[in-house]
């Protein structure tokens, strides 16, 4: 298995082929992993648009984790 290069918050990290957000989230940091994992924080790609927490990610994927006040299940639909 090889490894890609993905961009969290800004900083590079390399995982292997495979990883989905929520991997890539936690190895960068694992508070904001275990938000991501209680819906107290949500990812969005370079364009702004919010992924999945299961997204597996591409080679040169572009994640920015938002933290958020509320958990996401609780939002005004």
């Amino acid at each position: 298995m090889t490894d890609i290069p993905v961009f969290v918050n800004g900083r590079c990290h390399t995982v292997p082929t495979g990883t989905d957000v929520a991997g890539a989230v936690t190895r960068h940091d694992t508070t904001l992993g275990e938000k991501l994992a209680r819906a107290e924080a949500y990812a969005t790609d370079g364009r702004g648009i919010e992924v999945p927490p299961d997204a597996v990610l591409a080679p040169g994927a572009i994640l920015r984790v938002v933290v958020s006040v509320r958990k996401r299940d609780d939002a005004d639909t």
